[in-house]
């Protein structure tokens, strides 16, 4: 199995500074198996009562190294076809992350703000300690770069609630705009927010090595210049949107080219580009611009939903290798479930017992930040590219992200919350 430190580079002297006929062609057979495998498992998945993204991630395992040791994967995907499909990838990354910072929106909170936090908080820092203490445990199973970056990111990893696959769980089942949805969307856009801070908190510090101390330091100001300065000239921009009542083709190139280059700032800072795209969406001016969000979430979500996450999806299934799974793997498989499903569950459950809420509304509140599908997948991607996981861990890993995802449709049907918080329905905004 390869790594993305390990693939060939795209200006091999074998092509110069251009594809090859037969990179070209790989290339784009690959995208259209890509893009019919995605489809094909992912109504499949809906037929099952699940999210797409679990049929997708499945489609990238199957054509990964698990099957035949590799020889699937090795003729459909050629190793000098892969750095590619891992650039769109990344493109693809990036623009998801921006839709998911354009998405968090404080009036998601809708007047229950203090169950939120409650449910938010605790169901991050639980299992962001159990993870730590799972990492401690299982360390020297794994070569990582560095003990402390390595117990700093599984806590991280353990905490991270998939919002935008929670947002279409809640509105498959009708259940976006009751109270126990409002309460789960503003409790997960929260708890996002907390989680990516702690993992560029261990990226930063992984990555300290390589880019300078100095220049890490200098994600603060980049901060302050983002909100200061960014941030008001966004709002001149979106005025324009709310003249003209479409979205330009200016404002949306401007818009895109601005989300990769605060992409390109935060690599070149040390921390990953997801921070710098997810940052650029989340400055954009909230007041008075949601049918601007809206049109940008449709325009752009949409190619990046069918081309570009797909290949997200198979780039990273094909990292990951089941096939040499032992009785220990499978051992340190069910202390992972055990720790991320038990941690986030427990630690939703106590936040909404706190606040006051039935038993079987806080159960169905901790299987909803239970789901973990594409965001988790990005973190762990983060992780192996920085040497902080290795490829088995990885591996273990995404199958818990696999695992937490698909549990919470069949769970929600067994518990079926009381009428009571399905009658009432606040006015919240969700994403579509």
């Amino acid at each position: 199995m390869t790594t993305p430190s390990a693939l060939p580079s795209a200006r091999s002297p074998e092509n110069g500074e251009s594809l090859t006929s037969h990179q070209i062609i790989f290339l784009f057979v690959d995208l259209a198996l890509i893009l019919l495998l995605a489809r094909l498992l992912g109504m499949a998945a809906a037929k099952l009562g699940q999210p797409p993204v679990i049929g997708e991630v499945l489609a990238g395992i199957l054509l990964g190294p698990t099957l035949f040791h590799g020889a699937i994967s090795d003729t459909l995907v050629p190793t000098d076809v892969r750095p590619f499909l891992s650039a769109l990838a990344n493109v693809g990354v990036a623009i998801f992350m921006f839709i998911v910072g354009l998405e968090l929106d404080k009036d998601l909170i809708g007047g229950r703000g203090r169950t939120a936090v409650s449910v938010s908080v605790l169901s991050i820092v639980l299992p962001f300690l159990l993870g730590m203490a799972l990492a401690w445990f299982i360390h020297t199973n794994h070569h990582s770069a560095e003990r402390t970056a390595f117990v700093l990111f599984m806590g991280a990893a353990m905490s991270v609630t998939a919002f935008p696959v929670l947002a279409r769980i809640l509105s498959d089942r009708g259940l976006q705009r009751t109270p126990l949805g409002a309460i789960s969307l503003a409790s997960a856009a929260m708890g996002d927010v907390i989680a990516w801070c702690l993992l560029a908190v261990v990226v930063a510090r992984a990555g300290a090595a390589n880019a300078g101390q100095l220049l890490i330091l200098a994600v603060i100001p980049y901060l302050a210049l983002m909100f200061l300065v960014v941030r008001p000239l966004l709002r001149r921009l979106t005025s324009r949107y709310e003249g003209a009542g479409e979205l330009s083709l200016g404002v949306l190139a401007t818009l895109l080219g601005g989300l990769l280059v605060s992409g390109a700032i935060t690599e070149w800072l040390g921390l990953h580009f997801i921070f710098g795209a997810f940052l650029f969406g989340l400055v954009l001016p909230r007041d008075g611009v949601k049918a601007l969000r809206d049109d940008v979430i449709k325009r752009v979500g949409q190619v990046s939903g069918v081309l570009l996450l797909p290949v997200y999806f198979i780039v990273a299934g094909l990292r990951v290798d089941l096939s040499h799974l032992d009785l220990s793997g499978l051992g340190e498989l069910v202390l992972i479930l055990l720790v991320a499903i038990g941690g986030k569950f427990l630690g939703a459950f106590l936040g909404a017992r706190l606040s006051g809420m039935a038993n079987r509304e806080s159960a169905v509140l901790g299987t909803l930040m239970n789901t973990r599908g594409l965001t988790e997948l990005i973190i762990l991607s983060v992780g192996l590219e920085m040497g902080v996981l290795d490829d088995e861990l990885y591996s273990l890993m995404v199958v818990m992200a696999v695992v937490t995802t698909a549990m919470a449709g069949p769970l929600l049907s067994l518990l079926r919350p009381q009428q009571a918080f399905l009658d009432e329905r606040p006015r919240v905004t969700t994403p579509a």
